[in-house]
């Protein structure tokens, strides 16, 4: 039984790149143990609470209502308060499941609802910009629909997969099984039997990597195909030189030693042939394997260098969105550790699975040339090798791509502590991310020892099918020569091809682990490079001259997944005037610039510049006419003149300092040791937030933009700091086109109008005078400013946008 109170969330899906896709998490029911604090397996004569130390105590106040409302005989198994109306305002309300039931009570609703769990009942659930949303579904439509924040995600996903388990069970009349599966050591969700890790915490597409990927390499060793044919043809020499002494042996065993142990005397001047042949095979082998080996090492070099630079140009080209789905240390993963990977599987593993294959075939040639029959029996260990390979490989497949993403997670945890080492430390939390890297590192080393188990069996299995095999031949060629079949050379000739043959073998089954570690590295950067952009490049671009700075907004609208974030936006800015947005948290202000800035392209409606749609210019071209200035300025590592010149790499020394001086940075500049030479650490580490902000505005004086983009310029600094700013900002705005975010309204006095959004509208458009005048949306929010008080009490919000549901 479920029960849903006030507007709570319950999950039966995790969402992949804003794509709704169903998880059934526990299909036999493992939640008892991986979630102890949300089973209970005696009635409830008391107040439900969750004992677990992970888990807050249900509020007495919903354990009441949940107890009086459940049918007798009936358990608690999960619980989940909302924190969101349908309006997204906070409000509390609870879903609860049962047994046999699902209750819930909405935010902004006194009756509670009441479902019994039966088949066809669904529970899916989608997320977006922080906000999750459950719908309750049967094969008729929906039934309800729920709110809340991502902070309550977990326990979301937790009640879903007790409900999937308990709906089941009713609906087969089975009871529920809970196997002692393995627990996620993140989340703490259960394991489904099979499965390597969570599926709550791992949103990756899970399919196996196939060895074919491999072959998509084929476009960055095209410009190499001449080269690579030059070391295929030294490969096939240098193999076959390495197969000149065994076949030597055999004359010189049969004609020169065996004849001596019989009375003849040794033939020198023949004896002298054989060893300068095999000395001469041994020296011809030498040169064309280090010609080959140097070649192959040249080219996978290069063929790495380009897969690294087309990986990361394409990642530069990609949106913001998807960007906002990714974590860092996992893209730094898949550019440095997996590109590695595939260059050493191409200058090395690869390099040796062909001669081992050109070895394998050639020795077999031979062998059969020489003694058929023996050749045979040489030959009965591979059919077994062979089905080994493919059982290994099936299981190596999936096993390295869910070693890689593991990794990907330790490389994250460190790209999140080490650029946040201040906070970490502010906040004495060094313990706390030490045992996150431990748990991760931990999950990381059990992933590697599950698949060391095959792999480690694996390998002895082949050596031992080896000397099986050899041991077969010593027994078949022994019984030949009694029969008189053969001769002693023919069997040295044969035991000295086989050791090659079987090394060769052993060499070749062991290339199974690093081809299918390759294939799941080219996977993971093919999933980059196969990512199509959502702000595309136009197919007939236009190009901008002249530009003055008009900029039009034409029923704009855009949407974070299902969530409308503007709806309908009407705006026309002339050349050079100055636009304040103005409004609450949420209400649409960012998003309005990231659309003018084509960080993201409108679902609806038009931008344009100077009369020209933004989506029919090149990105690059566009760009380049605006100017950004961030609330938080970010400052890569280098020298103070390298940060100011980043939009423009060839500018002078002059044009640097000119800049700096008009941001009103050049005194504190050179007040450093080295001044314009002087390094910044990383992200700006060692300068002022007020200092940090004046580079930033200096970088954009110094690109001389048509479009001046000012986002919380002045927020984040002290009130003397601001002056400075201020006064380097009234440089910076002077003939052109700015639109300037703020939230203190006072830094927009200057503006030209100011446009006033609530929930992605504009709701009103003036000048400072004029809207305080009418007394409306501003009005309000400069009082509620100038009182220190909270807008919400005192702000009327505009009519809700709709909502779309993902159905």
């Amino acid at each position: 039984m479920i029960f849903l109170v006030g507007g709570v969330g319950i999950f039966n899906a995790s969402v992949i790149d804003k794509t709704l896709i169903r998880v059934n998490l526990l299909g036999t029911g493992a939640v008892e143990r991986a979630f102890p604090a949300l089973r209970y397996t005696a009635p409830m004569s008391s107040i439900p609470t969750i004992s677990a130390a992970s888990e807050p105590a249900l509020p007495e106040r919903w354990a009441h209502e949940i107890q009086s409302r459940m049918p007798s005989g009936e358990t608690l198994q999960a619980w989940l308060q909302t924190d969101l109306d349908h309006r997204l305002t906070f409000a509390d309300g609870i879903i609860a499941v049962t047994d046999r039931h699902l209750l819930a009570r909405a935010p902004d609703e006194t009756d509670w609802q009441v479902w019994p769990l039966e088949a066809g009942l669904t529970l899916n659930h989608h997320d977006h910009a922080g906000v999750g949303t459950l719908e309750l579904s049967t094969a008729n439509g929906r039934l309800a629909v729920w709110r809340y924040t991502l902070a309550h995600n977990l326990a979301a996903l937790r009640l879903i997969a007790e409900f999937d388990l308990h709906r089941d069970s009713v609906a087969s009349g089975r009871p529920v099984e809970r196997p002692a599966d393995d627990t996620c050591p993140k989340c703490k969700a259960p394991i489904p039997p099979g499965e390597d890790e969570c599926p709550i915490c791992n949103r990756e597409s899970t399919v196996a990597p196939s060895t074919w990927t491999l072959f998509r390499l084929w476009r960055f060793a095209r410009p190499y195909r001449w080269q690579l044919a030059w070391g295929f043809g030294l490969t096939l020499a240098s193999t076959a030189a390495t197969l000149v002494p065994p076949y030597l042996t055999m004359p010189l065993m049969d004609n020169v030693l065996i004849p001596f142990q019989n009375g003849k005397p040794i033939d020198w001047p023949l004896v002298s042939q054989y060893l300068g042949g095999l000395l001469g095979a041994a020296v011809l082998a030498w040169i064309l394997g280090w010609l080959r080996t140097y070649i192959l090492a040249l080219v996978s070099e290069r063929i790495g260098r380009d897969l690294r630079t087309q990986t990361y140009e394409h990642l530069l080209g990609l949106s913001l969105e998807y960007f906002g789905g990714k974590r860092t240390g996992d893209l730094m993963a898949r550019i440095g550790n997996e590109t590695d990977r595939i260059n050493i599987f191409l200058s090395l593993d690869l390099l040796n699975f062909a001669t081992d294959v050109l070895m394998i075939a050639m020795t077999a040639v031979i062998l059969f040339s020489i003694n058929p029959w023996l050749a045979l029996v040489t030959l009965l260990p591979l059919p077994i090798i062979g089905w080994l390979i493919h059982f290994v490989r099936e299981k190596l497949r999936t096993g390295f791509e869910k070693i890689d993403r593991v990794w990907a997670e330790v490389t994250n945890v460190l790209a999140d502590t080490i650029p946040g080492i201040r906070v970490v430390k502010a906040f004495a939390q060094e313990k706390r991310e030490a045992e996150r890297f431990r748990n991760a590192n931990q999950h990381n080393l059990a992933m590697n020892d599950k698949l060391n188990k095959t792999w480690s069996l694996f390998t002895p299995t082949v050596t031992l099918l080896t000397e099986v095999g050899l041991l077969v031949v010593w027994i078949f060629g022994i019984w030949q020569i009694a029969k008189g079949d053969s001769t002693v050379g023919v069997l040295t000739a044969f035991l000295a091809y086989i050791g090659r043959f079987y090394t060769r073998l052993d060499s070749m089954s062991r290339i199974v682990s690093a081809t299918q570690r390759a294939a799941s590295s080219t996977k993971r950067i093919f999933d980059i490079l196969d990512h199509v952009s959502s702000v595309p490049e136009p197919t007939k671009p236009v190009h901008l001259s002249g530009v003055q700075g008009r900029i039009e907004l034409k029923k704009a609208s855009f949407r974070y997944g299902t969530r409308a974030v503007t709806k309908d936006v009407d705006l026309v800015i002339q050349p050079g005037e100055m636009i304040g947005l103005v409004g609450h948290s949420g209400s649409g202000k960012s998003t309005l610039v990231n659309l003018i800035c084509r960080f993201y392209d409108v679902t609806e409606g038009q931008v344009l510049i100077d009369g020209v749609d933004v989506r029919s210019v090149p990105v690059s071209e566009f760009r380049s006419h605006i100017g950004l200035v961030l609330q938080e300025p970010f400052l890569f590592f280098g020298t103070i003149a390298d940060n100011i010149a980043y939009g423009k790499p060839d500018a002078t020394r002059e044009e640097i300092i000119a800049a700096a001086r008009a941001a009103h940075a050049h005194e504190f500049i050179l007040r450093l040791p080295h001044g314009y030479d002087s390094l910044v650490g990383e992200r700006g580490q060692g300068l002022s937030g007020g200092e940090r902000q004046r580079i930033s505005i200096a970088r954009a004086l110094l690109i001389d933009p048509r479009i001046l983009i000012l986002d919380e310029a002045t927020s984040a600094v002290d009130t003397e700091t601001e002056k400075e700013i201020q006064k380097a900002l009234d440089n910076l705005v002077k003939g052109r086109t700015t639109i300037a975010i703020a939230h203190r309204l006072s830094t927009l006095r200057k503006a030209d109008r100011l446009v006033v959004m609530d929930r992605g509208k504009i709701v009103e458009i003036g000048n400072h005078d004029e809207l305080m005048a009418t007394e409306g949306h501003y009005h309000k929010l400069y009082m509620a400013q100038a009182r220190n008080v909270d807008t919400e009490d005192v702000m009327p919000r505009a009519p809700e946008l709709p909502k779309a549901h993902a159905q």
